[in-house]
Formats: C-alpha cells, structure tokens, sequence
C-alpha cells in the first residue's frame, strides 16, 4: 500500500543512518520486544508478510515518530488483537481478562535456537515458465495497492535490467492477506541511479528483487 513507511529514497527524509552492530538495541525494552515478537510468530499465527503488513496500518504522524522496535510492537499488538489472543483492553491495562485459546502452543526453549537457524523456506515450484531472462529490460508496472506490497513507489514507472532470476517465491502481496499457495517468479533488477533520481545523481545502481507481477515491458 501507498503510505508513509514506503518512502524509501524519498528527497526530503534524510540520509539512512547505518548504525554499528553494537547499537542495535538502545533499551532493554527493545530486546524485549523484539523477544515478544519472536515468540509469538512462532506460533505460527500469523506469517512475515502479514506482519509487516500489520506494522504499515498506522496513521503517518504516528508512524514517522515512532522508533524501529516501536514499529515492531504497534505491528504485533495488532496481529495478536486479531488472531484473539490478547483484547484491546488487556493490552491497555496489562491485566489478562479472558483464558487464552486452548490451541496455542509455545515453541519450547530447546527449541527456539534450531527453530531460527532454520527458517522457513520461500521457494516454491510453479508450472509457469519465467517471462523475463536476464539482460532483458523491464519497466515496473505503476500500481497503487491498498494492501501490502514488495514494489516501492519510488521505482515505480521506472526501467531497469534483469541481473538475477531467483526462481518462484512466495507472493508476498497475496501472502499478508492469508492466500496461501501463491507463488510468481522473482528477479533481481538494476535501476541505473539517473533512472531513479535524474542527471544529478550519483554514479551507480540501485537492485531490487521483484516478482514478476510488478513487471512489465517497456
């Protein structure tokens, strides 16, 4: 969807801060957090794009002040309202109200270190044949979702090469809305830093792995 967590390379936001390694969480809050949402996705309630997903339905303001694990906790209070397992006055008084469902089930802790080396695997085997080889010119499709989406605004309109063909991957825009078995081939395209940001520029490119529904020929 169109909003304001999708304003990558948007003029007027500032430069990306990289942060050492070691800054990665500036309170115990935040370590908790990202602890809590770890856990409860591994209840496997929900799935990585209907999480992010979930993170994106704030209003703007809101949004733009929040902090990076304060995205993280807005986006699991709302998926854990509507899956049930918490209500909206429990989370606002920090008191449990009603038992919790009877078919969740807790990742045990000897479990949790293999459960997160492993993953979960996003390729899937699909029938169809790739549209796209590389080398081949692609220009992404101008599309304005309301729901969640990989293809950011910025590139939209825009032309680039195909370098890389992953093979077919989840769909991520119809895996946030819980349509499970859709799959399209992925690629990897160079957008020529001129294309995206015109002649003052600087020299470079910038990639992007996009599924093949978000392009098209020029």
């Amino acid at each position: 969807m169109n909003g304001a967590h999708d304003m990558g390379g948007m003029h007027g936001f500032g430069a990306v801060r990289d942060e050492p390694e070691d800054d990665r969480f500036h309170g115990e809050w935040e370590r908790r957090a990202f602890a809590l949402t770890l856990a409860c996705g591994g209840l496997g309630r929900w799935n990585i794009d209907r999480a992010r997903s979930a993170r994106e339905q704030q209003p703007p303001a809101q949004y733009l002040e929040n902090t990076y694990y304060e995205q993280w906790l807005h986006g699991l209070e709302v998926l854990l309202v509507e899956e049930g397992l918490v209500t909206a006055e429990e989370l606002r008084t920090g008191k449990a109200v009603v038992p919790k469902p009877a078919d969740v089930v807790p990742i045990h802790a000897d479990r949790v270190v293999k459960a997160l080396q492993q993953g979960s695997p996003y390729t899937r085997d699909v029938s169809q044949a790739p549209r796209f080889a590389i080398g081949d010119t692609v220009r992404v499709r101008v599309d304005h979702p309301t729901g969640h989406t990989r293809a950011p605004r910025y590139v939209r309109g825009r032309t680039g090469t195909v370098v890389l063909h992953h093979g077919a991957h989840v769909y991520a825009d119809a895996s946030a809305r819980g349509e499970h078995g859709v799959a399209h081939h992925l690629y990897n395209v160079a957008f020529d830093a001129a294309e995206l940001w015109g002649a003052e520029a600087q020299d470079g490119a910038v990639h992007l792995d996009l599924w093949e529904p978000y392009l098209e020929r020029p």
